[in-house]
């Protein structure tokens, strides 16, 4: 996984590396999960749709992926409609009893707007579709493009919120289960149902594989992605702290868009030059960057779009 402050090259690096382990015969799956997608731009690759798509160019299989909210709303709309509706579906999950006392409100209202974090929420089905389906086994690598530093923690917190939430929702259900069953046995209306919290209970199991997943760092890594200046430097040690914090594994540094040295005269690539050089002695002295390998990227003389600027970048980057 790629993180970072916004406008620092994320994108880039995340597809170059993408590019870097495809072209070394290793299958690989790149995702965007920042709601403001330009993995497109960067393979110069229309790959919208919500959908894999395999990327052109490169000598092993490289499919990328931009998570579309939207999409995904529409079949769970969809979805609702073909099987009864959103009652059907808590119903399936085992509150149905919550949907009847809720009376005549049109829960099909509930799914018309995209809610606040849904993209994560996305991100996170995804992780367990790669886990899960026999379709993904023969990749060997998923990069995460991530979105900018508040969305990414967010994603990282989702399998520890869901956990806590499906296990509230478990107690809540058995306590629901055991009121109705007292009632049913009190008027003689049958046997005390059995509790049913497969559904539940595997949700919790598949949160749990994700949240182990991030932490393994046998398996995973998260890359924080900067540039030289005191602002951006100042944000990933914060990313790197929440990273700690989080158990998440992170070993490297990339700081992009250093200028390389010349012999010019230039006034202002000399003052950018200094700017970089106090921003570089900052992470030798800050508690959280000091400790990650750092990787020194310059400031690249052409865009950086298309599978040949990629693997130039690549080539520089991921040695």
């Amino acid at each position: 996984m790629l993180g970072g402050k916004g406008g620092v090259g994320k994108t880039s690096s995340a597809a170059s590396l993408a590019v870097k382990f495809a072209n070394h015969g290793q299958p690989t799956i790149v995702v965007s999960t920042d709601p403001a997608h330009s993995l497109s731009d960067s393979f110069d690759q229309d790959l919208s749709g919500g959908m894999l798509v395999p990327v052109q160019g490169v000598d092993s299989p490289l499919y990328a992926l931009e998570i579309n909210p939207e999409r995904t709303a529409q079949e769970f709309r969809s979805a609702s409609q073909q099987g009864g509706g959103v009652k059907k579906i808590m119903n399936n999950m085992g509150f149905g009893m919550i949907a009847d006392q809720l009376g005549d409100l049109n829960l099909e209202e509930l799914v018309d707007s995209l809610p606040p974090g849904l993209d994560e929420a996305i991100a996170i089905s995804k992780v367990m579709e790669f886990l899960e389906s026999q379709e993904y086994s023969r990749f060997r690598r998923i990069v995460f493009d991530t979105a900018p530093t508040g969305h990414t923690l967010r994603l990282l917190m989702l399998p520890d919120f869901f956990d806590a939430s499906v296990g509230k929702m478990m107690k809540m259900k058995k306590k629901i289960a055991s009121a109705t069953a007292a009632l049913k046995s009190a008027f003689g209306k049958g046997e005390p149902q059995q509790c049913d919290d497969d559904k539940l209970e595997q949700l919790k199991e598949k949160m749990a594989k994700v949240r182990d997943l991030f932490r393994d760092s046998e398996t995973t890594e998260f890359v924080i992605v900067t540039i030289p200046t005191m602002m951006a430097l100042s944000e990933s040690s914060r990313l790197c702290a929440s990273l700690h914090k989080e158990k998440v594994p992170v070993n490297r540094l990339i700081v992009n868009q250093l200028l390389p040295s010349s012999t010019s005269d230039c006034k202002f690539c000399s003052m950018r030059r200094k700017d970089q050089t106090r921003a570089l002695d900052m992470i030798a002295k800050d508690p959280e960057l000091a400790k990650l390998k750092v990787i020194q990227s310059p400031l690249i003389d052409v865009e950086v779009r298309g599978v040949p600027a990629l693997k130039y970048m690549g080539d520089i980057v991921w040695k």
